[in-house]
Order: structure tokens, then C-alpha cells, then sequence
């Protein structure tokens, strides 16, 4: 192993003090171990990846659908500026639409609803849209069990997810705790499958979010506190 991978210092050049504080101060003395658990911290988020995409891509388009059919239009997003109670999702429209002109591209539906942040997908479930979207927008989660079936049921871990989906793509720490992390992960797999029942299946095959995670036990030596 390069000596550079044991030195505190190069790390904390690269990725920052702040950043990489948190681990050295965890293991004093004991770099090797610290950028080990860093290293482990990276790939943990990578292999988060496959499931905060399949979430993202598949809310985007049961919800699109559902306020095309809402509006009886594909521009849906139209509405928003003229219909109160929703002129301000407007400037998530105006802002995609900006993005989409910037790159000197032509603005059509499928661009904006690509374009449009999770944040604003999930913010739809907000409480302050309740009475407006939510008897539309339930009908994107139809393997959502009746009991469940109310808008905050689905708004609280969607919000969680995006925060945990910020975390990750801003590069902070998230390995921890991997049973929390765990727990995030079968319910990003539950909620998918409120969706459509068939995705999580379909995901076994290739979501690597197990076996990384049992892989850093090992590497961590934390196994043997389970």
C-alpha cells in the first residue's frame, strides 16, 4: 500500500479538513483505518445509486402521467401560473425551462418533466396541495396498500428520501450506521413498489446495495457487532 493513502494530510487537502475530520478524530492516530472507513463511505453512496434512480425516474413519470390526465394535457405544468393554490410550483417550470434554453435546446414536455428536480416531484405532496393534486396524484401509487392510502403516508418518506439523496450527492457521510442506512434503502424499495409491483423484483438483479453493505462489515470489521 502507497504511503500516500496513510497520510492525513493529502486527504485533508483534497476532500477538506471539515470533510475528513470526522474520521481522523474517530480514529486518532490510526489513518490507515480512517481513510479505509472514507473509502468504504464512497462506496456505499455508489451503490445507493441504483435504487435513488429507479425511485426518481419512476415517481417522475407516474406522477406526470397523473397530472396529464389531471389536466387532459401534455404540458400540464401549464396550469400552474393560472391556478391558485399552485403559482408557486410555477418557478420550478420557469427555471427547468431556463436550463432547457440555455443549452440552446427546444422546450417540449418530455425535456421539462426531465428537467424538473426531485425536490419539486416531491414537494408535490406538501400538505398545501393536498385539497388541489392529492386525489389525482394518489392514483400514481395503486400497490399502495388501502390502509396507507393518505398523502402524508407517502410525503414523509419521500422527503426523507431526497434528503438522504442530497446527503449522497454532496458527499457526506453516510456510513455510519448501516442498519439506518439499510432500513432508508427497503423503503425506497417498498415505496417503489407502490409504484409498480414488479420493479423491486426486477431490481435484485442488479442492485449491489446488499452485498456492498456486507462487504463493509467485513472490510470495517463490524460484523462482529451485529
Amino acid at each position: 500500500m502507497n504511503n500516500f493513502e496513510h497520510n492525513k494530510q493529502f486527504f485533508c487537502n483534497i476532500f477538506s479538513t471539515n470533510r475528513m475530520s470526522r474520521y481522523f478524530d474517530l480514529y486518532g492516530s490510526d489513518y490507515e483505518n480512517a481513510i479505509r472507513h472514507y473509502k468504504c463511505n464512497i462506496k456505499l453512496a455508489e451503490s445507493c445509486y441504483t435504487s435513488l434512480t429507479i425511485l426518481e425516474l419512476s415517481l417522475r413519470n407516474a406522477l406526470s402521467r397523473e397530472l396529464e390526465k389531471m389536466t387532459g394535457r401534455e404540458d400540464w405544468y401549464a396550469v400552474f401560473s393560472t391556478t391558485d393554490g399552485l403559482n408557486n410550483l410555477n418557478k420550478y417550470i420557469e427555471l427547468a425551462k431556463n436550463q432547457i434554453s440555455n443549452r440552446h435546446e427546444t422546450i417540449t414536455p418530455p425535456k421539462i418533466v426531465a428537467e424538473l428536480t426531485l425536490g419539486f416531484w416531491v414537494s408535490l405532496m406538501n400538505s398545501e396541495y393536498e385539497r388541489i393534486l392529492w386525489k389525482y396524484l394518489r392514483k400514481a401509487f395503486p400497490y399502495l396498500p388501502k390502509e396507507q392510502r393518505q398523502r402524508r403516508k407517502v410525503s414523509s418518506p419521500l422527503n426523507s428520501f431526497r434528503s438522504f439523496r442530497n446527503r449522497i450527492f454532496h458527499n457526506e457521510s453516510i456510513c455510519w450506521n448501516l442498519t439506518h442506512v439499510e432500513n432508508i434503502h427497503a423503503s425506497m424499495i417498498e415505496t417503489i413498489g407502490w409504484i409498480n409491483k414488479d420493479i423491486p423484483s426486477w431490481m435484485k438483479e442488479f442492485d449491489r446495495f446488499p452485498t456492498v453493505c456486507n462487504e463493509i462489515r467485513k472490510e470495517m470489521g463490524w460484523i462482529q457487532y451485529e
